[in-house]
């Protein structure tokens, strides 16, 4: 049996076993972190994008 995630939230700064990512962080000087939301603050929180949509779009 594997431990529950637990995780802030980013907005409330409560801790949640049902975390929701939110936001992805990349850095190009070392490893980047996800950003983690309770499910009530997830929804103040733009969906994230498709990455498959992402690779389809065409530069202007």
């Amino acid at each position: 049996m594997s431990r529950p995630a637990i995780r802030m939230c980013a907005r409330c700064e409560r801790t949640t076993t049902e975390p929701v990512l939110v936001s992805e962080i990349h850095s190009a000087s070392g490893p980047g972190f996800n950003v983690y939301a309770c499910a009530e603050c997830a929804e103040h929180y733009p969906p994230l994008p498709d990455v498959l949509e992402l690779l389809t779009e065409q530069a202007p």
